[in-house]
């Protein structure tokens, strides 16, 4: 049970960082659980979904909050200028693409920064996440 609770709450709280601010690499530890066989890929694929979600939600209200304080977007980093030059013209399905490396996390701030539906990005978001621990899943059964 220990065990369990280490190595499930590890991912999620891997997949939780990985999808804010900060690096990180729930990849690895999604493959890691799935080689071992003791847990189900469902389980491991839905953990670090919701995980990687709820980070990706986070870094969403950074750019909510971001544009209350700061209404120029001159002020942004070039790469969440880009992101959001890119969600205002391609609009919210652009936010599918949150799991790439580098733009994922600028998509999500894009979307709060612009103020996107929240429940409609949500659902993409989760998505395209889901999928992608699928094939990672996948790739190591």
């Amino acid at each position: 049970m220990q065990d369990y609770v280490f190595e499930i709450g590890g991912l999620f709280i891997s997949a939780f960082i990985s999808s804010t601010i900060a690096p990180g690499g729930s990849e690895a530890v999604v493959a890691y659980l799935v080689t071992t066989g003791h847990y189900q890929v469902a389980l491991i694929v839905a953990v670090a979904t919701v995980g990687n979600t709820l980070g990706a939600l986070t870094t969403w209200g950074l750019g909510v909050l971001a544009a209350k304080k700061f209404p120029a977007a001159t002020l942004l980093s070039t790469n969440k200028q880009k992101a959001l030059q890119v969600v205002r013209q391609k609009g919210i399905w652009t936010l599918f693409f949150t799991w790439l490396p580098v733009v994922g996390d600028a998509l999500c701030f894009a979307g709060g920064w612009l103020k996107l539906p929240f429940f409609q990005a949500c659902l993409i978001i989760l998505l395209g996440k889901l999928g992608r621990y699928a094939v990672i899943a996948w790739l190591f059964v």
